[in-house]
């Protein structure tokens, strides 16, 4: 009896902490603003969440799965067991500035080099770009919701990512090998994503990566019924003036299978400027006196648009250099 207790406790304890689910068909309806909600909470508190009823062809979902864990299999498999990682592993070395994964990284846009890429075959080729096509899709849905959230342009994030070409897309496809030792070795250490907006299509089985939330590290299962995982980056938390934060993960090796992940990065181009939306910027370098004479007549409204009124009064003067005349 107290066992069951126990354990009836710790599953009301994990169901307490799900990660958000942002399911794409309750967008359209009466559900759309509870959704939206939903959105709005999972970029700000957690940096992380699941999407389904995406749009993305399951069956196509399935076979870059497959077909991923083919090549692996035929073409990485024994290379890694006798790279140079797996024998500092092997011979106890020094594991602390190493990852425990086999890797390569696919450009789709705004060029491709999957072509380059050693031993694709020709039928993992064609899946891969029919999947990014429709994943590229989501991925500016997503955007366009975030935008809108924030109270931006629908296309704000999309035009602040785009070069002449548009955003950069690539894909970083990571086996994390069965290992024999994971207490010694992170499958991928401790970061933050470097991009934009990111969109994981992972094992459905084998478990690994961590999230960093609240003080402790926090285990992402493996991916049911086809979710996408999305977690944010460090460019949209400098787009949303640190409002929408990246978050540290890493992924834990693992004795017990291999882990795969297709990770799929919605990032600004190259040549993209970077900065916090001119929206989402506090006011700066007003005199005190000024906020104060403002305050007296709105002291019990919200602050919001005291702020947003002192940025006005900016502009207003004509001083671009963030002083108020």
């Amino acid at each position: 009896m107290h066992q069951h207790f126990r354990r009836k406790k710790k599953k009301k304890r994990m169901k307490e902490m799900e990660i958000p689910v942002i399911d794409f068909n309750e967008l359209h309806g009466e559900n759309r603003s509870n959704t939206m909600a939903l959105l709005h909470q999972a970029c700000e508190k957690w940096g992380f969440f699941h999407i389904k009823n995406h749009g993305i062809d399951i069956n196509l979902m399935e076979k870059v799965k497959s077909l991923i864990n083919t090549h692996y299999e035929e073409n990485l498999k024994e290379s890694f067991y006798s790279s140079e990682t797996a024998k500092i592993l092997e011979n106890a070395g020094d594991t602390s500035n190493i990852d425990w994964e086999s890797s390569f990284f696919i450009w789709h846009r705004p060029l491709s080099n999957i072509k380059e890429i050693p031993n694709l075959s020709t039928d993992l080729c064609t899946t891969m770009d029919e999947y990014i096509a429709q994943l590229i899709n989501v991925a500016q849905k997503l955007s366009e919701l975030i935008c809108e959230n924030l109270g931006l342009e629908k296309d704000y994030i999309k035009d602040a990512f785009s070069g002449t070409k548009g955003p950069s897309i690539g894909t970083k496809v990571a086996k994390y090998p069965q290992c024999p030792q994971p207490q010694l070795v992170r499958g991928l250490r401790e970061h933050t994503d470097a991009g934009g907006i990111i969109l994981l299509l992972q094992d459905d089985q084998v478990p690994g990566l961590e999230f960093f939330k609240d003080g402790k590290w926090f285990p992402i299962p493996p991916s049911e019924n086809h979710t996408i995982f999305v977690n944010t980056g460090d460019q949209l938390e400098v787009l949303t003036n640190g409002r929408y934060k990246s978050v540290l993960h890493r992924v834990m090796a693992y004795n017990s299978g291999s882990r795969l992940s297709i990770a799929t990065f919605y990032n600004p181009a190259g040549e993209a400027l970077i900065s916090p939306a001119p929206k989402l910027l506090y006011p700066t370098h007003f005199r005190f006196q000024d906020y104060l004479k403002h305050y007296a007549t709105t002291k019990f409204s919200d602050k919001e648009p005291r702020f947003e009124y002192m940025k006005q009064k900016q502009i207003n003067n004509g001083d671009h250099s963030g002083h108020l005349a």
